[in-house]
């Protein structure tokens, strides 16, 4: 909603303040000018990029209007789903917690977390990991460095959609002057004709370069930045994830390894001490009466 109510207000205020001052609002429609702009940028993104970014794109725009996933309710339920993991590969021993990353759909551990089974990588790089840790042979720096090249991918990945839609914001302003100057031409083209009609070409052509900057720094660049900054929310709940698993990878006891997990959470999404806890011991409690 915040990506909505940003547009919204970069629309109030350039308009509003154009007619403040007098314009007249039709002078701005201008349907060859968005044709060529948008038609000219829309092509170039699609040439300087594989289908798959192409449609990540569409995906993150998608994903702005949501907002972001990762909130404090959403990094207190991570944490109680490595707390019970952990948990439960200490009382049933790492040849039992190898069923569970198998088949995670009919494990009661991931079962009682629906939002990890529905994210598939998130998903995959918790039993990817657990998979290295239960055939063992493996020293802890060595997984360390495998996560860390996982992490380094995914990121790289996810933040390619955001970097095209910048260069695309970046081409806007030099668009707008190419539909700018096809205006002018036109123009010349009058010339001899009415000087209302030579006026409404000129001003027709300096919209073309008013909607190449707007959109710019107004609209595609916002976005791009906001999509850039989910990424790295994203990068940054997989190195909760990390510490979580590295440290019950050690061999330290659950409680402390979720509290490495914890500790690595963004200040201001990150639980207290207390509020986990009382989590944890609400979550036993339900547990309990269930049985």
């Amino acid at each position: 909603m915040t990506v909505i109510l940003g547009l919204v207000i970069v629309i109030a205020s350039v308009l509003g303040g154009y007619l403040l001052a007098h314009g007249k609002l039709l002078v701005l429609v201008q349907p060859a000018e968005f044709v060529v702009i948008l038609g000219a940028a829309t092509g170039a993104l699609v040439a300087a990029n594989p289908p798959v970014v192409t449609m990540g794109i569409f995906k993150g725009l998608a994903s702005l209007i949501k907002g972001s996933p990762y909130t404090k309710a959403f990094y207190l339920e991570t944490l109680k789903m490595l707390s019970d993991l952990f948990n439960h590969a200490r009382k049933n021993g790492l040849a039992r917690l190898e069923q569970d990353i198998e088949e995670p759909a009919k494990s009661p551990v991931f079962s009682k977390y629906p939002r990890l089974l529905n994210d598939h990588h998130a998903l995959s790089f918790v039993c990817d990991t657990l998979r290295v840790v239960v055939a063992g042979g493996v020293q802890t720096h060595d997984l360390d460095q495998m996560i860390e090249l996982d992490l380094d991918v995914h990121h790289h990945s996810s933040a390619q959609p955001a970097g095209a839609l910048s260069t695309m914001a970046d081409s806007l302003p030099g668009l707008g002057i190419v539909a700018a100057v096809l205006g002018i031409i036109i123009t010349m083209g009058a010339m001899g004709g009415p000087p209302e009609q030579i006026g409404h070409k000129v001003a027709a052509a300096l919209v073309g370069t008013f909607l190449g900057v707007l959109m710019c720094y107004g609209f595609i660049g916002p976005l791009a930045a906001h999509m850039n900054k989910l990424a790295d929310a994203e990068t940054q709940y997989y190195h909760v994830l990390r510490a979580g698993l590295m440290a019950f990878a050690k061999g330290l006891p659950p409680l402390i390894a979720v509290e490495f997990a914890r500790r690595t959470v963004p200040v201001h999404l990150r639980p207290s001490f207390k509020e986990m806890e009382s989590a944890f011991r609400g979550a036993k409690a339900a547990t309990g009466a269930a049985a």
